[in-house]
């Protein structure tokens, strides 16, 4: 597996960004988390295409989350939120997602029901 090239700083507080503004969408302040630089960061192999991709981490705050970033310029990223939801007493948000390329971020929060 040869080495795959590390985000832009630019590209990675464009995913931070986005996903304390997915969390906004549905009036959950993250403050200023994640942050960039994260704190972590290696090299796996994706396992569908099998080229090198660059997967970095957020723990010792009070959320954990990843972002992978793909060889083909694409990232999958996934940040905990772990609080009620704010319009949905049954509800809470687990996490936030964002995904997409430097220039065409998407994204969404992960809402499940609060257990019985």
């Amino acid at each position: 597996m040869s080495a795959a090239l590390p985000p832009t700083e630019a590209f990675g507080r464009a995913v931070c960004s986005a996903l304390r503004a997915q969390a906004a969408k549905i009036g959950i302040c993250l403050g200023n988390e994640p942050t960039w630089p994260a704190t972590t960061s290696e090299t796996r192999e994706d396992p569908f295409s099998r080229a090198p991709a660059v997967v970095v981490t957020w723990r010792g705050g009070p959320r954990f989350g990843t972002a992978t970033f793909f060889a083909d310029g694409r990232v999958f990223a996934d940040y905990q939120v772990l609080a009620a939801h704010p319009t949905r007493p049954d509800y809470y948000v687990e996490a936030v997602q964002v995904w997409g390329s430097a220039d065409a971020l998407r994204g969404d929060a992960v809402i499940v029901a609060q257990p019985a």
